[in-house]
């Protein structure tokens, strides 16, 4: 058993917190909002027919645009009802409720990305595990696309010195899915990491 994650507390003290969170989203969906802008960058370092595991996936917004895209997809959450609405809105990917803490997939992948501010909801104490774990699941060659806001208790700096220690090499750093370069005062990180 890993120590629960920020969001698995918010989810116990407020348990209508999940289904408002996809109500959310499929509003702004209904709005016409740009929600896919994680997913293009991830296409555009992959061919099609591609592995993505979209670790942290949520109610499946960035990996049913791969999949759209002709990848394929599989997401994986650890909160039932968010891959709920995965299965529900987005079929055709796999969506697999499970802690990335305890992440044992048979699969490999090309591309993972983890989008939607995953790495600031985990439990400081798994941190290092979801990325040792995140990095066995890669090909030779993939790369994974990793973002997250400032502010939420995961300094930027603290991440990547994980990532290193974890045996990730930093690619690329930007400080919006839209590839604008990181600097110091970026209040978002997109990491695009490869394997050492």
């Amino acid at each position: 058993m890993v120590e629960p994650s920020a969001w698995t507390q918010i989810t116990q003290s407020d348990p209508g917190h999940s289904a408002a969170y996809v109500e959310r989203f499929r509003a702004l969906a209904a709005q016409g909002a740009d929600l896919a802008g994680e997913a293009r960058l991830v296409d555009a370092m992959l061919p099609r027919g591609s592995r993505v595991l979209d670790a942290g996936c949520g109610p499946g917004r960035v990996g049913a645009v791969l999949a759209e895209a002709g990848h394929t997809v599989v997401g994986v959450d650890a909160d039932p009802v968010l891959i709920a609405a995965a299965e529900a809105d987005h079929p055709g990917p796999r969506w697999i409720v499970g802690d990335l803490a305890e992440l044992d997939l048979p699969d490999r992948f090309d591309a993972i990305v983890c989008a939607g501010n995953v790495m600031a909801f985990l439990a400081p104490s798994t941190r290092r595990e979801v990325l040792r774990r995140l990095r066995a699941h890669l090909v030779d060659g993939g790369r994974a696309a990793i973002g997250f806001g400032a502010g939420r208790g995961y300094p930027f700096e603290e991440f990547l010195d994980d990532a290193r220690a974890t045996g990730w090499a930093a690619d690329v750093l930007l400080s919006t899915w839209d590839l604008r370069p990181f600097g110091p005062d970026a209040d978002f990180l997109v990491a695009v990491l490869s394997r050492v």
